[in-house]
């Protein structure tokens, strides 16, 4: 039996910390870190190239926030999940973030339980079952 492709994942966040930390999360649980990037333009032109399966988006960036880049990439990659990730979880935040597609939101500080188990449901919410 073959074994599944890696998850590739890009991290966007404008602190260095915070992407050591998710990327060391994700690296443990069969994740391709594919890319990362400090603020949404640029995210999005890796979104373009890289193709990842799963993007973990800081809310509050410079030169473009992660809402705004939100809903770039979902309306260039509709099939990429968005996990938005922030330490300011705001309900009007929250809410945008789900209605422009939003995958799934985890709030720093956070755990690796936190975000296995956003990441998880979000491949679950994007895989669609086969048609027979």
């Amino acid at each position: 039996m073959k074994a599944a492709p890696p998850t590739r994942v890009l991290i966007v966040d404008d602190n260095d910390l915070m992407r050591t930390i998710l990327r060391g999360i994700l690296r443990a649980e069969n994740c391709e870190i594919c890319g990362e990037a400090r603020n949404g333009a640029v995210a999005i032109d890796m979104v373009e190239i890289k193709h990842p399966d799963v993007v973990f988006l800081d809310v509050m960036m410079p030169e473009m926030d992660g809402l705004e880049a939100l809903q770039a990439i979902k309306s260039m990659r509709p099939e990429t999940a968005v996990i938005m990730v922030t330490g300011n979880p705001s309900v009007g935040n929250v809410q945008e973030a789900i209605q422009n597609g939003a995958a799934g939101f985890i709030v720093k500080p956070f755990n690796a339980g936190k975000v296995l188990g956003a990441l998880q449901h979000a491949l679950a919410a994007t895989r669609r079952p086969a048609t027979p």
